[in-house]
């Protein structure tokens, strides 16, 4: 019919758009970055003695370890939790709770990461701080994280869930299984493909979050040694310099986006891959 033919025109262009837009902003943070990566081995990235770009120091491996390392422990924290999440709303809780606490979730992740950010400075790292100072730390930036990336991980994991066939948790029933049971050896196996696709994608947010980070982490950069030493990431890295960044040093940051843009492609097309064999 012509309406289905306009609407498959309309999501065709659509689609082309945002991976032109995608193509664009690669093509983009190349053409800013080829000053850097033209003059500069990209060893330098990796040996110079610290980040210093006013004395033609770059090395980006301390703030990489930070970005890894904070997201890394937000998942650690957010998986459990946010599965957990999902199998209470899907099996154990009543209609009307489970609707509840699904919406409360769902508010969670449209808080802006500032008030994230804010929450953390003002409540988390003075905590953080009573116990072990400086306070603005990786701990503080892996608890904030943690419940930005939580709602992701928990719808994800709870559409995941809710979409396994009905037949499979009667069969699983009938055979005597208790509902711990059914959820470990029947639900947990058939959504695992969706649950994982969730957790990847809840990585890439966590890889790419700047402000809430900046605020709370502390913005030093060196390799931490414990979760109370404070940390700058790429993405804040970028955030607290990029205004008076000029030749070289600018160049350098936009390698430190493109560098996360990579990592969040690479996370994204592994997410897509498992989807497809979701619905293989």
């Amino acid at each position: 019919m012509l309406t289905d033919k306009l609407l498959m025109g309309i999501l065709r262009a659509g689609a082309l758009m945002a991976a032109l837009v995608m193509l664009l902003i690669l093509i983009f943070l190349i053409h800013e970055s080829w000053p850097a990566l033209s003059t500069l081995s990209i060893g330098r990235f990796m040996t110079d003695a610290s980040w210093h770009p006013l004395e033609g120091a770059y090395n980006l491996m301390p703030m990489l370890s930070g970005t890894l390392l904070a997201s890394a422990g937000a998942l650690l924290l957010a998986v459990p939790l946010g599965l957990a999440s999902a199998i209470f709303i899907v099996f154990y809780a009543p209609l009307h709770p489970a609707a509840i606490y699904k919406r409360l979730i769902e508010l969670l992740s449209g808080i802006p990461s500032v008030v994230f950010g804010f929450w953390g400075l003002t409540t988390l790292v003075p905590l953080i701080n009573q116990w072990h100072p400086p306070g603005a730390s990786l701990l503080a930036g892996i608890g904030v994280l943690a419940l930005m990336i939580l709602p992701t991980v928990t719808l994800t994991a709870y559409t995941a869930l809710a979409a396994v066939p009905d037949e499979l948790l009667r069969n699983a029933a009938a055979l005597g299984l208790s509902r711990w049971g059914m959820i470990k050896g029947v639900a947990l196996p058939a959504a695992k493909t969706g649950i994982a696709a969730g957790i990847i994608l809840a990585a890439a947010r966590a890889l790419g979050e700047t402000m809430a980070v900046l605020m709370v982490a502390g913005n030093v950069v060196q390799y931490p040694e414990t979760l109370f030493d404070p940390v700058r990431t790429l993405a804040a890295n970028i955030a607290l310099e990029t205004a008076y960044a000029m030749g070289d040093h600018r160049a350098v940051l936009f390698v430190s986006g493109l560098l996360l843009m990579l990592l969040v492609m690479a996370l994204s097309g592994v997410a897509g891959l498992l989807e497809k064999r979701r619905h293989a």
